[in-house]
């Protein structure tokens, strides 16, 4: 197979770690031998007051189980499911082009089969739901008292659902009472809400194994969202078939957020870095850092997708691919649910809110009648960037990453010849060279934006502290905002 000359960008990237080793702090350089540990330690203790207290760091981590169901046409059980849960009366929620496809036609006539089992159909759902869209659901559901949901879609339809659900229980409350801080209050979640099962349509989000929903706040230009673990479905409903329908592009950007769900989580600070140490159990959030259950879904979904999604995007009627994809959706939604993510997405999160205002761009392959990069897009964007600059933080497990893309084993000698101040600049070049394989535009100068958005794109990027705070290099940094890291990082994502 016959490789693609190198852009003289990364010719320079490469020169550059040959010369120099770059610290955690990617600003301080010497020419001689450096020990990126001391480096990080020297950075924590200008970073951190000497009259401060100190913060107790966090000891445990917790694993909300997903419960599911995988095969070829398990959609058609779900009105037994609910049968058996006694159920009074079933809210379903879809979107308007899934309501016309399979997988919607066959669980409303699973629902129908049963006796005696009353449903309402919500199939207003917007692709990359924002408030007004989750005002609206929100708004249906505490009308029609269901005791029981179900969504059938994709992310956006599992994420609204959830919302749906939440607010029905908390009749009283405010959207922003449960946004995660400091957007919103980020209150905790303490009553039982109604069960839920979900049916994804997309091999993407993993949504159907996680107590996280996301939203575009319009006002405030970015993405936020709620994360609970009570949010989280009672059963995951995975049919191999329900992906069948999906295009070409709505593969890709689902599978993108499948690969960086694995990649994110499993390079975020590990769970006892992370601070404070909650006062309270019910305060462990549940993106908790990396920890040594969510490695393992991680890292197969990591596999998995960079084997699988590259097939499917030459053939999408691979069925065989397009099962696994929906399996790795869901082992990485278990990974990243208990492990979390983090600069990929608290970046992604400004980009798709500041599209509709800003560039205006509209991705090919969508059905929709506004401008829209789709999240997975968004997510992979500054991805290359952002993995430069977590390098340092952890080489063995970027280095794991990087041999994945390579297509050996983390053991090859091609992979340990490289040294530990080289992993980030050729796992820039690795995941730049599968996005290109895949067609996505080559960094956010491609979408529209231009060097003069920087600013508002780093601003809408510190708010999501949710993830920011896994981050390495800034989530493990005492008083850390991360507003120079991400100027770097940014600018570093326009082109390569």
């Amino acid at each position: 197979m016959s490789t693609a000359a190198a852009s003289r960008n990364a010719i320079r990237r490469l020169i550059n770690v040959a010369q120099h080793t770059a610290c955690p702090c990617h600003g301080c350089r010497s020419g001689g031998a450096h020990n990126p540990i001391h480096a990080l330690q020297q950075m924590r203790k200008y970073a951190t007051p000497v009259e401060s207290l100190p913060v107790e760091k966090e000891y445990a981590f917790e694993v909300a189980a997903a419960h599911l169901r995988f095969g070829e046409g398990v959609t058609r059980e779900v009105g037994m499911d609910f049968k058996n849960m006694k159920a009074r009366k079933v809210a379903v929620f879809t979107d308007p082009n899934v309501a016309k496809l399979p997988p919607a036609k066959m669980a409303i006539a699973s629902l129908e089969a049963q006796q005696d089992l009353p449903f309402e159909v919500y199939d207003r759902v917007v692709a990359e739901p924002t408030e007004a869209s989750w005002r609206d659901a929100i708004a249906w559901a505490r009308k029609h008292d269901c005791s029981h949901f179900l969504a059938v879609g994709g992310g956006s339809v599992m994420d609204t659902a959830k919302a749906a659900n939440l607010f029905t229980v908390y009749k009283d409350a405010d959207l922003f009472d449960f946004i995660n801080a400091p957007v919103g209050k980020g209150l905790p979640v303490t009553e039982k809400l109604h069960p839920l099962i979900a049916i994804p349509t997309t091999a993407g989000t993993g949504s159907e194994t996680t107590g996280t929903a996301i939203l575009d706040i319009t006002s405030m230009a970015f993405k936020t969202g709620i994360a609970n673990r009570a949010l989280k479905p009672i059963l995951g409903i995975v049919d191999t078939l329900n992906t069948r329908t999906c295009s070409r592009e709505l593969h890709i950007s689902a599978g993108l957020d499948v690969l960086f769900h694995s990649l994110e989580s499993y390079t975020a600070i590990p769970y006892n870095e992370r601070t404070p140490r909650p006062s309270n159990p019910i305060y462990r959030p549940a993106y908790q850092g990396s920890n040594p259950v969510a490695d393992i879904f991680s890292m197969w979904a990591l596999h998995t997708t960079v084997k699988h999604l590259p097939r499917i995007a030459k053939n999408p009627d691979d069925h065989e691919s397009l099962a696994q994809m929906m399996l790795a959706a869901s082992f990485a939604g278990i990974g990243f649910g208990n492990a979390g993510v983090h600069l990929c997405h608290g970046i992604s999160y400004p980009i798709s809110g500041l599209n509709k205002k800003g560039p205006k761009y509209k991705y090919a392959g969508y059905n929709v009648d506004h401008p829209i990069i789709p999240h997975g897009v968004t997510v992979a964007l500054p991805a290359p960037a952002v993995f430069l600059f977590t390098a340092p933080s952890s080489p063995d497990r970027h280095r794991e990453a990087l041999a994945v893309f390579q297509g050996v084993s983390a053991t090859d000698p091609s992979i340990t010849a490289i040294p530990d101040n080289a992993i980030g600049a050729h796992l820039f070049e690795a995941i730049a060279r599968f996005l290109d394989g895949l067609g996505v535009p080559r960094g956010l100068k491609a979408v529209g934006y231009t060097k003069a958005d920087i600013p508002a794109l780093v601003d809408g990027t510190i708010p999501q502290r949710r993830v920011l705070d896994l981050a390495p290099g800034i989530g493990d940094i005492v008083g850390e905002d991360g507003r120079e890291h991400l100027t770097k990082i940014i600018e570093n994502s326009f082109e390569y």
